[in-house]
């Protein structure tokens, strides 16, 4: 049995990845990526490069965002999901957002990949220096607060129809604080 796995955004799964977008728009969803752009190869490189430099704090970006590691859950060669840890929380992710974001592609969920998205995702942010990841979700939007409870999540409080949970990244003395109010 083949397990999906945490792969850096790559080339590989370019056709796969492609076909998640398709899927992703018929929600409503990722409508600034053109998907005949991106099945030129060069372009699809492009995006590939700038997903990959958001890790950098040199790569310039929009007013509003902080440097961020993003991960994509592959499976036998077929992308399912991806997952993004930001590297320090500002106001507004204080809000919404918080450290981890993460989706499964609309053909892949209900399948536990959530749950192993976020999981997969806290041994990055304990290795960002991240003890208590804060993660945070639509008040409905009850599969994801399953996947953060899932993953040791505790409430931490609720911001206009936003909840909110720190998650530990590992056993560690601040665990003692989950739970409280946002800092």
């Amino acid at each position: 049995m083949v397990v999906a796995e945490l792969a850096t955004p790559t080339m590989a799964v370019q056709r796969s990845w492609l076909e998640a977008l398709v899927e992703y728009h018929q929600e409503g969803r990722y409508a600034e990526l053109d998907v005949r752009g991106l099945r030129d190869a060069d372009e699809f490189r492009r995006y590939v490069e700038a997903v990959r430099a958001e890790a950098l704090p040199e790569t310039p970006r929009r007013h509003g965002t902080v440097p961020q590691t993003t991960r994509w859950l592959v499976k036998d060669g077929q992308y399912l999901g991806r997952v993004s840890v930001r590297h320090h929380l500002n106001e507004q992710l204080r809000r919404v957002g918080g450290h981890i974001g993460y989706d499964v592609r609309p053909s892949a969920r209900g399948q536990g990949y959530g749950t192993m998205l976020l999981a997969l995702a806290l041994p990055v942010a304990r290795d960002l220096g991240i003890d208590l990841a804060l993660v945070t979700c639509d008040v409905t939007n009850t599969r994801s607060r399953r996947v953060v409870e899932g993953n040791g999540g505790r409430p931490a409080g609720q911001d206009t129809g936003t909840l909110h949970f720190w998650v530990p990244t590992a056993a560690s003395p601040s665990a003692g604080t989950l739970g409280d109010p946002l800092p």
